[in-house]
């Protein structure tokens, strides 16, 4: 069992609407490679944040935000539980954290990029070193692309861009939380990434990605950092055969999973489970040790 099976399983329970986390299910069209509820589970349980953004379009966390603690708030005044559900863990945070994103600007934005073009990344870096060194800290050199998010961050907003990482060390939630995790052993979790994707290449994920290409959709470079879609349109366009854009697939994937759990794992609010059935009967328990349905 997942975590979306687990979800259905504890939401009657806990009288829950489902609220996606998942940074790549808020893309329409683009179903099976983001293994999205069925249309028969969204009948069972309501969700929200499913499909809210074209493939041809960059949402920007910010705008996740804004969008999550609105459903989590109108959630919340029905007297429901919000249950949220999926392994971005930016996007968990990004609800559920008191945490600010500084605006941007694209004009400001091409202009850093052009200037890094002329003077090259570390005079941008030693621009940055100047300006905020605390962020320049957490930024390796080479990467021109951060470096200019925080300058441009400290232009548009007026405030240094390290400033905005005080709530990002606190991890204290603006809800009253309680979160699990599931976990498996790696071989385990590696063995069911190449058995999934197998299965959705079997499921017709192929000809989903060629109905979008052939529909005229062009992905936004933030669409296609969904795993296997990019791979797959490399097949579709002669770059890839089919079989190695499997195997970049379900490596990416893989490498992801391990990225995605070091993530969670380093939040301490989160409570670890091998068995759903021990974590659907925590997550179902009330502080005080009852059962939600008692």
């Amino acid at each position: 069992m997942g975590k979306s099976a687990l979800a259905m399983r504890v939401a009657p329970e806990l009288g829950a609407e489902i609220v996606s986390i998942d940074s790549a299910a808020v893309y329409r069209g683009m179903d099976l490679g983001t293994d999205k509820p069925t249309a028969q589970d969204r009948e069972s349980v309501r969700h929200h944040l499913l499909d809210i953004a074209d493939p041809t379009e960059a949402p920007t966390v910010a705008q996740f935000q804004k969008a999550g603690r609105a459903c989590v708030g109108q959630i919340l005044k029905l007297g429901r539980t919000p249950l949220l559900v999926g392994g971005s863990g930016l996007y968990f945070r990004s609800i559920v954290d008191p945490l600010e994103f500084p605006g941007t600007d694209p004009a400001i934005r091409a202009r850093l990029h052009s200037e890094a073009d002329e003077v090259g990344p570390k005079e941008m870096y030693r621009r940055l070193e100047k300006l905020d060194p605390q962020a320049a800290l957490r930024i390796d050199p080479a990467n021109v692309r951060r470096t200019i998010r925080a300058l441009e961050a400290a232009e548009v907003t007026g405030r240094l861009f390290s400033s905005y990482r005080v709530a990002w060390e606190q991890r204290e939630s603006i809800y009253d939380l309680k979160a699990a995790g599931l976990q498996l052993p790696v071989a385990e979790m590696d063995e069911r990434i190449n058995a999934r994707v197998d299965q959705l290449i079997a499921r017709g994920w192929v000809e989903e990605v060629a109905g979008l290409r052939d529909a005229g959709v062009r992905f936004s470079s933030t669409s296609l950092q969904a795993l296997g879609y990019a791979q797959i349109l490399d097949y579709l366009d002669g770059r890839l055969p089919l079989e190695e854009a499997n195997e970049e697939t379900k490596r990416r994937t893989r490498k992801f999973a391990r990225r995605q759990l070091r993530w969670f794992r380093a939040d301490p609010r989160i409570r670890w489970f091998t068995d759903p059935d021990a974590a659907a009967a925590y997550l179902t328990t009330d502080r005080a040790g009852r059962k939600s349905d008692d």
